[in-house]
């Protein structure tokens, strides 16, 4: 650790060496390693494990009630502590909520330096926590910690969904229309904000996102023409994507224009300002993406763009036609707007299923 640092403790991206869901491992490398672990027991409760790479697991209960169980941390995103905190417990708390869940208690997961950085920062990581499980309704029921080089930061979170309303990634169908939560940009923001160029004003759209509740998740379970859900984080929009159409065997097809993109992250990518886990991403699916639909001149900003990590991304929607307006709805009355209609879903071209960027 060098003095500077130690001379200014309060900017903990500063801290690690990667940020939010970009330090996820790469999707080919965690693929390879979990191709190595022998099977493991599936009972007839756990009706969601590892098959599909949902976010998180499902037991069953009883005929009417499953539990939804999930653990999400990482390394600061952000500079600010209690902005970490809140941002790294959203994050956590978005994994039930993909699954149609309801969150109801987490226990905090903290490593921290704890000699290293001022007691009073690392009370404000948990101040943070704290406030967003608050906003959430959920309660904060305890946790562990350790003493860690770098700062981190996350929940074990348990909600409840009815079985019948689960919505997993692979139940997306052909026809199925694509609506995104949030916009992307969140990775290339943050890669600015750790090299000193993000100001207040780009920083404060990056904040309302990464804190932005993705409670839409239990209305839309509800809905029956809702097939499938996910929500885009470290693997970014590409990743997940394609993880929604390899498990429903499908074609997904994206309208570059309709995606909605944070503008300033726009400007960042045109400087060549990307986080490492974007081109980690691209080397692990970028085979399964197709971009020649596009003007030459667009495809790496879209590279880029598809594959940044979102940080506390947004709930990502596969739904029949006719349940648009109410998918609509319940993203307007969680999150104030009605979430962006991006492409669609359609039977495999080929034997393997194919991201289409057009």
């Amino acid at each position: 650790m060098s003095s500077d640092l130690a001379r200014d403790p309060h900017r903990l991206t500063q801290w690690a060496h990667g940020g939010g869901c970009g330090c996820k491992i790469a999707p080919a490398v965690l693929q390879r390693l979990l191709a190595q672990v022998p099977p493991h027991l599936a009972p007839p409760q756990l009706l969601v494990g590892t098959a599909t790479s949902d976010d998180a697991a499902v037991w069953q209960l009883r005929d009417d009630l499953a539990l939804v169980a999930t653990t999400d941390f990482f390394t600061p995103v952000v500079d600010d502590a209690f902005d970490f905190g809140a941002i790294a417990a959203t994050n956590a708390l978005s994994d039930v909520y993909a699954m149609g869940g309801q969150p109801l208690l987490a226990l905090a997961l903290v490593g921290m330096p704890v000699n290293q950085l001022p007691h009073e920062v690392i009370a404000r990581v948990l101040e943070g926590g704290a406030a967003a499980c608050r906003d959430a309704g959920v309660a904060l029921a305890g946790g562990h910690s350790i003493d860690t080089v770098e700062p981190i930061y996350g929940l074990a979170a348990i909600g409840t969904v009815h079985p019948r309303q689960v919505k997993t990634n692979a139940g997306a169908q052909p026809g199925d229309v694509l609506v995104l939560g949030k916009p992307l940009g969140i990775g290339v923001l943050s890669a600015a904000l750790k090299k000193g160029l993000l100001d207040a004003d780009g920083y404060a759209p990056m904040r309302r996102w990464t804190t932005l509740l993705n409670r839409a998740g239990a209305a839309l379970a509800a809905l029956p023409q809702v097939h499938a859900m996910t929500d885009v984080t470290g693997f970014g929009l590409a990743g997940h994507l394609l993880e929604m159409a390899r498990a429903a065997r499908l074609d997904a097809h994206v309208q570059a224009a309709a995606v909605p993109v944070l503008e300033l992250s726009r400007a960042f990518v045109a400087q060549g300002i990307a986080t490492g886990a974007s081109a980690r991403n691209w080397a692990s699916y970028g085979h399964e993406v197709d971009l020649t639909a596009l003007p030459e001149s667009e495809r790496a900003t879209w590279q880029t763009l598809l594959t940044d990590p979102q940080t506390s991304g947004g709930l990502l929607v596969a739904c029949a036609p006719p349940a648009l307006e109410a998918v609509q709805a319940a993203f307007t009355q969680a999150q104030g707007q009605p979430g962006w209609v991006i492409g669609r879903m359609t039977a495999p071209a080929a034997a393997k299923p194919t991201l289409r960027v057009h």
